[in-house]
């Protein structure tokens, strides 16, 4: 069954933001498009090139008024510690969301249950919280 037209789940979450933990929910994501990146999980070696790329070009994102959510496997905790030892992800001013309980992966339907982890996602979101269009892919393929 696909995604596109169904509201995103209700969530609740936890993020590295700007210095700071934050919460993420579906909620927090209303008002404006959002694009919500998953990627298996921190300190691999394709995931922080992906994030230095979506924070190469945040600031379009912004003019366009979307907010860019990464989403991992991982803790909060992780992402800060990420956040401050990659120059890659140093870079990154939108929030980096932890999802180590799977809430995520599970309601955007990425979650590989063998491995824990999530598939190579990206969702675009509108205002109202509805998904408009989605890439899903195997983990081996980074994106550009």
């Amino acid at each position: 069954m696909s995604l596109i037209n169904t509201q995103v789940p209700e969530f609740k979450a936890q993020a590295f933001h700007n210095g700071k933990f934050v919460e993420v929910s579906n909620e927090s994501m209303k008002g404006k498009w959002s694009v919500v990146i998953f990627m298996p999980a921190a300190f691999t070696f394709n995931c922080p090139t992906e994030v230095e790329d979506a924070a190469d070009n945040y600031a379009e994102f912004q003019k366009m008024g979307a907010e860019v959510y990464i989403v991992t496997t991982d803790t909060h905790f992780s992402h800060k510690v990420w956040h401050e030892t990659s120059p890659a992800v140093g870079k990154a001013k939108f929030p980096l969301v932890g999802d180590p309980t799977h809430t995520l992966t599970r309601g955007f339907d990425v979650h590989i249950d063998a491995d824990g982890l999530a598939y190579r996602g990206t969702f675009v979101v509108n205002p109202d919280g509805i998904i408009k269009t989605l890439e899903i892919h195997s983990n081996e393929i980074a994106r550009d």
